[in-house]
C-alpha cells in the first residue's frame, strides 16, 4: 500500500471490437494510469455495471474512445466502469480527505473544481466541466486499480459486502437527486409518485427512496414478476405496461383519428394509475428514464403543477410533449444528471443505516464483465443492480 503498481490487468474496449458486449470487452495488462494532484489511486474490489458501458462497447451513441482522441487522449482504448468499492492504495499532493487504508465507495461524475461556472457558485452537477468517470473518462472500474479525484470518495457502508457496496451509487445518486434535488419538486409525505423500470437499478432505488420520505410509489414494469419485486420492495402497487400499445413519439395534434387512439391509451393508463393508488389522485413526480416512448404519456398523467423529471432516453430522445399540458397545467420537464457530492453522501448514509438496500441481484466475475452488460443490453437481467467482483472474492 502507497505504492503505485506499473501494470495492471484491465477489461478492455477497443474500437475494432465495437459490436455486442460480449464480444466488445477482453481482459488485457496495461499501463497504471498515472496518480495526480488531489487524486486517489483505488484498489478496486468490485464495480457495478451500468448501461453507459452498453453504449461504450457498442461504440453508439458515442465513440468515447474518437471523442477523447479528439480532445488530446493518446490512448487507443477505453477501460469502462463507473461504480466502484476498493481500498485506498495511493494518495497524491492536496489529498486530505482520504487516507491509505480507506474503504470507500465510488461516485461516478467527475468536474473541474477551477471551472468559472463552479467557482461562481453552481451545483458541481450543473457544470459545463461535468463528465461521467468511466464512460466519458479513460480508466473506469473494470480494472485492478482506477485513479479518481479524492471528492469522488465516501466511506463503504461497514455493514455491505464489496459487491453490494459498489453496485448501488449510479442509481441511487441519480434517483436520490431526481426525487429531492429539484425544489420545490421534492417528494413530500403522501405524495404519489410514478416510477417508470420499477424493477430497473434506478427504479429499486427510487421505490425505497419515495417510502423513506413518506410518499406513495407505483411502479411501472414489463411483467407481473417484476412488479411483484416492486412490492416487495414498498411500492403500492405496479401498472404493467405490456398491457397498453399507444407507446411511441406523441401523434401529430392535427391528426385527429391518431390523437383519438393515443389519448384512450394515456387515459386508460392514467386510470390504472388510481385503480392501483387506491384513489383519484395523479401523480406529483414521474421519474422518468424510458424516453421517447413514455415521456409524452408522463407529462399527460402527471399532476398539475407536478413534474416529469429525466435522467435518460433508453426508448429513444425523441421528448414529445404537449405544450398545453406545461403552460396551462403549469406542469415541469425537469432534466436531471447523477448526484452531487451531497446527495451521494446522504443516499449512501441511508444504505449504512439499513434503511435503503443496494438490491444486489448478480455477481459477475472478472471475465464475464461482457456477459453482464450483453444480459443488459438484451434486458435479460434480473431485476435491481449487477455488480463485477475485481480484486475481492466472488
Amino acid at each position: 500500500m502507497g505504492e503505485v503498481p506499473r501494470r495492471m490487468y484491465a477489461s478492455v474496449i477497443r474500437p475494432e471490437r465495437y459490436g455486442p458486449p460480449i464480444g466488445a470487452f477482453r481482459t488485457e495488462v496495461v499501463d497504471v494510469p498515472t496518480l495526480g494532484p488531489r487524486q486517489v489511486l483505488i484498489r478496486v474490489m468490485a464495480a457495478g455495471v451500468n448501461y453507459n458501458n452498453v453504449w461504450a462497447a457498442l461504440g453508439h451513441p458515442l465513440d468515447v474512445v474518437a471523442i477523447r482522441n479528439r480532445l488530446g487522449a493518446k490512448e487507443d482504448f477505453h477501460i469502462g466502469g463507473s461504480d466502484a468499492s476498493g481500498i485506498v492504495w495511493a494518495v497524491g499532493e492536496g489529498v486530505s480527505d482520504v487516507a491509505l487504508g480507506d474503504e470507500v465507495v465510488v461516485a461516478g461524475v467527475q468536474w473541474d473544481e477551477r471551472a468559472t461556472d463552479i467557482r461562481l457558485g453552481a451545483d458541481p452537477s450543473t457544470s459545463a466541466s461535468l463528465s461521467v468517470w468511466g464512460y466519458e473518462t479513460n480508466y473506469g472500474s473494470f480494472a485492478q486499480f482506477a485513479v479518481v479525484d479524492d471528492y469522488q470518495c465516501h466511506p463503504k457502508p461497514e455493514r455491505l459486502s464489496w459487491a453490494a457496496s459498489a453496485c448501488y451509487m449510479a442509481t441511487a445518486g441519480t434517483a436520490y437527486r431526481q426525487l429531492f434535488g429539484w425544489e420545490p419538486h421534492t417528494v413530500r409525505p403522501g405524495d404519489p409518485v410514478l416510477i417508470w423500470g420499477g424493477a430497473g437499478g434506478l427504479g429499486c432505488m427510487a421505490i425505497q427512496l419515495v417510502r423513506q420520505a413518506g410518499g406513495v410509489p407505483v411502479a411501472v414494469v414489463s411483467s407481473d414478476g417484476r412488479g411483484e419485486y416492486c412490492v416487495g420492495l414498498g411500492a403500492k402497487g405496479y401498472i404493467n405496461r405490456t398491457h397498453f400499445d399507444h407507446w411511441g413519439r406523441l401523434p401529430n395534434i392535427t391528426d385527429e383519428a391518431a390523437m383519438a387512439l393515443w389519448l384512450k391509451g394515456a387515459r386508460d393508463f392514467g386510470r390504472r394509475f388510481w385503480d392501483v393508488l387506491g384513489e383519484r389522485k395523479a401523480p406529483k413526480i414521474v421519474l422518468e428514464h424510458s424516453g421517447a416512448d413514455t415521456v409524452p404519456t408522463s407529462m399527460y398523467v402527471c399532476d398539475n403543477a407536478g413534474m416529469v423529471v429525466v435522467c435518460g432516453g433508453t426508448s429513444g430522445y425523441n421528448g414529445d410533449v404537449d405544450l398545453r399540458a406545461l403552460w396551462m397545467r403549469q406542469k415541469r420537464l425537469q432534466g436531471s444528471h447523477a448526484g452531487n457530492m451531497r446527495q451521494c453522501r446522504e443516499v449512501t448514509t441511508l444504505i449504512a443505516q439499513g434503511l435503503v438496500d443496494p438490491c444486489l441481484s448478480l455477481t459477475f466475475g472478472f471475465e464475464e464483465i461482457g456477459r453482464a452488460h450483453q444480459l443488459m443490453h438484451d434486458n435479460q437481467h434480473p431485476p435491481g443492480n449487477m455488480a463485477i467482483s475485481i480484486n475481492a472474492m466472488p
